[in-house]
């Protein structure tokens, strides 16, 4: 125990050090940092935190700027005028000093939404080897956002993330289509370019707009509302890990191919007298399995050439639906745990070995119909050689389980995006915004029309900037085609993004001619890029002589038994690429659409069906993926997909 003469002096010393001036290093916010590229002829705000009232001095440029900490320890300062440029220093000073390098300023945009803006040029590198080898730019930077919601507060600054200089291996983590974009615009204007990725997969729009904004719908306010209860996320969280974890104990436990450990089934001698033959690619719903869920084994015996032997090897095996573990000759060579990634598995040398060799793939579905998507790459390619391997597989069913239900996405919830991911830029001054966002609200379009451009006035209002340029990508064409007219939410929704061009200093990035089918992330991301920095020329940089947009329904005429259809954004005139026209229908008064002929007229398009008398409405590429769709400009940019009768 201390004595009473030592505890007076501790507590005469606590006394003193409580009276002595608190001090604070300055701190600033993630995005003010080394390598950073400030927005040049615009308001440039610059800001941090330091001690309440501290003094604060910030020197860029051959000027020192000076302010005060508030109350709060925030301070500010703004920077006017400043031209394209650099590299420049910056040092901010107060109680410490903090240097910041590699400065450079020309335009900043925000790139967001969600897969498809998220997707990594790693993720399409092999489709852009040379784009890839020659990246080297350093006036292109990324810088990655952090993906973390909050539905408590609006965050004021990151967690992490840094300025990445593109060169051939950091661009590997750029976004591709912000990449391309970013390239496009270097391209044109030679200043630096600064590329803000503020995205998430599978995000609806709604997780993007702030609580002020979402009170226009209240069924997603309130859910906002709901989930700043940590406990019901904890709750939720808790119970879906244990019920999926459940599920995949369950599932190991009853394949078969782990009764034995002496005889796994992805051995190359093993017995293959019980297994069963199909086609591959394709779904064992069509073989005697059914719709079954839970693991089936595949496997097929391959004659390798002694030029492959040796040698590194690339194994494509396409996309498999839902999860998968690859072994070549029983060695493991990669696995993926969900459907959407291309598989491509490197196969180290001396797996392979000439004459007989022996892959197999196991293969999880945790609902729906399990297998090997259509019209992708199967193949085993080394030294030069390929080896085709789609047809015959052998199969066998490993376990079968019940469905495993979706987890519920809580980062996907409304407001939770806005507070965690967008709240932290909103200081930081931007040229634009480039939107790649709606497979996720496809389900609802109609409420998209209003939706969309609650986002556009939400973000422009937290910039404080009435015609921030916002550059939309229209959804691309997707899943199968139909051999008839039909109905498409997916059209609804990409008629919604089309829509709200009505809103002032937009742009509409069509691409229903580069998706793919069989891919809700399509590889061709250089031609959204290019498609982007179209727009961005109009809509950003003024560019009044550009054709940046295909052609967009005007206006329509009925002229006996035909419709005459008038279009903006001509170019130098229409087209029909490839031949004729196609993707059009046409309907009387009882709305059944046919397909119809059509032809280009005075730069318009007539649309006619001999059986159609008359006439009163018309759609173009009004489906999930209008295959064929071939209306475009001369300048090569194809028409957004319309309605008449709405």
């Amino acid at each position: 125990m201390r004595s009473p003469t030592k505890r007076s002096a501790l507590i005469l010393i606590l006394l003193f050090l409580i009276a002595l001036p608190s001090f604070s290093q300055v701190k600033l916010p993630r995005l003010i940092s080394d390598g950073m590229i400030l927005q040049r002829n615009a308001r440039v705000k610059i800001w941090g935190w330091a001690a309440n009232h501290e003094q604060v001095s910030i020197a860029f440029r051959d000027t020192v700027y000076h302010t005060t900490a508030n109350d709060k320890g925030e301070w500010f300062v703004i920077v006017n005028g400043l031209k394209a440029g650099g590299p420049y220093t910056m040092t901010v000073s107060a109680s410490n000093s903090i240097a910041i390098n590699n400065i450079m300023i020309g335009d900043v945009w925000l790139c967001s939404g969600q897969s498809n803006m998220e997707l990594p040029v790693k993720r399409v590198s092999w489709v852009y080897e040379s784009e890839v080898a020659n990246a080297a730019n350093p006036y292109i930077r990324h810088f990655a956002v952090p993906q973390r919601y909050d539905f408590h507060v609006a965050r004021k600054d990151l967690e992490s993330g840094s300025w990445q200089t593109a060169d051939p291996k950091s661009v590997m983590d750029f976004s591709a289509v912000a990449y391309f974009f970013g390239v496009e615009l270097y391209n044109k204007y030679r200043v630096p370019i600064g590329l803000i990725n503020a995205s998430l997969g599978g995000s609806p729009a709604e997780a993007w707009l702030s609580e002020d904004a979402l009170n226009e719908f209240p069924v997603h306010y309130n859910e906002a509302q709901k989930f700043k209860d940590q406990s019901l996320i904890n709750k939720i969280e808790s119970q879906d890990k244990a019920r999926i974890d459940a599920w995949y104990a369950l599932l190991k436990q009853k394949d078969e191919s782990y009764r034995n450990p002496l005889k796994p089934w992805f051995d190359p001698n093993g017995d293959t007298s019980g297994w069963a033959r199909m086609n591959i690619p394709g779904y064992w719903v069509s073989t005697t399995l059914g719709a079954v869920n839970g693991v089936v084994w595949f496997r097929k015996e391959i004659i390798v050439p002694a030029s492959m032997v040796g040698h590194p090897a690339l194994l494509n095996l396409g996309r498999i639906v839902d999860a998968d573990s690859v072994f070549v000759n029983g060695a493991f060579v990669g696995t993926v745990s969900y459907q959407y990634p291309p598989r491509r598995y490197d196969v180290p040398p001396g797996v392979l070995h000439e004459g007989r060799n022996v892959i197999v793939v196991r293969v999880i579905s945790n609902s729906g119909n399990g297998g090997f998507v259509l019209d992708k790459p199967y193949e085993l390619v080394s030294n030069g050689t390929s080896i085709d391997l789609r047809g015959e597989w052998m199969y066998r069913l490993g376990a079968v389980m019940e469905p495993l239900g979706s987890q519920t996405f809580i980062r996907w919830k409304p407001l939770g995006l806005f507070n965690g991911m967008i709240s932290p830029l909103l200081n930081y001054a931007i040229k634009g915004v480039a939107w790649y966002q709606g497979e996720s609200n496809a389900g609802r379009p109609a409420e998209y029309r209003t939706l969309l451009p609650a986002l556009i006035r939400n973000w422009r209002e937290k910039w404080n900037q009435a015609d921030l340029p916002f550059l939309i990508v229209q959804l691309p064409n997707f899943m199968e085609s139909r051999s008839e007219p039909t109905e498409s939410n997916w059209a609804l929704l990409r008629e919604a993004q089309l829509q709200a061009l009505s809103v002032p200093h937009t742009g509409l990035v069509v691409a229903i001619d580069i998706g793919e089918w069989n891919d809700i992330h399509p590889l061709n991301k250089q031609d959204v890029g290019k498609r982007l920095a179209l727009a961005a020329e109009k809509v950003a940089y003024g560019d009044e002589t550009v054709v940046y947009s295909g052609p967009i329904y005007q206006s329509m005429k009925i002229d006996g038994n035909k419709i005459v259809l008038t279009f903006t954004n001509t170019g130098s005139g229409l087209k029909g690429r490839g031949g004729e026209l196609k993707c059009f229908a046409i309907a009387g008064a009882d709305k059944r659409f046919v397909w119809a002929n059509a032809k280009i007229e005075n730069n318009g398009v007539v649309v006619w069906n001999e059986k159609i008398a008359e006439p009163m409405y018309v759609r173009y590429a009004w489906a999930d993926n209008p295959a064929g769709a071939n209306l475009y400009n001369n300048e090569g940019l194809p028409a957004s997909p319309f309605r008449t009768d709405e």
